[in-house]
């Protein structure tokens, strides 16, 4: 039973101070999930909405049932969403990516030896 064997670990370049850059920056696919989901919505909301479901296609001579409908207005609705969310996330990355600030960051390097080396 012996305790296992924790590397020692020496800074090998100390502490340094450096100025960087920092800025906000929108996270995309918060904004790719939220314009699906609503796409969804629209389309849930659109194929309830208007009940012509019962009715022959004027194009093909089919009926469709509201479950193709609704697969139908999904497929649509959901690519517009992710769409013109992903131009509203670059469009922001773009506005906010502007305005940066420097801070000053503690930079330390450390490095221990590879336990299973010895």
């Amino acid at each position: 039973m012996s305790e296992p064997r924790t590397p020692p670990t020496t800074p090998a370049a100390g502490r340094r101070t450096e100025r960087v850059r920092v800025r906000r920056a929108p996270r995309f696919s918060v904004f790719l999930v939220v314009g699906a989901g609503l796409g969804l919505l629209t389309a849930l909301i659109l194929t309830f909405a208007f009940d012509g479901t019962n009715a022959q296609s004027a194009n093909t001579g089919l009926v469709y049932s509201s479950g193709q409908v609704f697969g139908f207005m999904a497929l649509i609705c959901v690519t517009i969403g992710v769409a013109v969310f992903a131009i509203l996330a670059l469009i922001l990355d773009r506005t906010v990516g502007r305005r940066t600030r420097e801070v000053t960051v503690d930079r330390e390097t450390v490095q221990g030896s590879d336990p299973e080396a010895e």
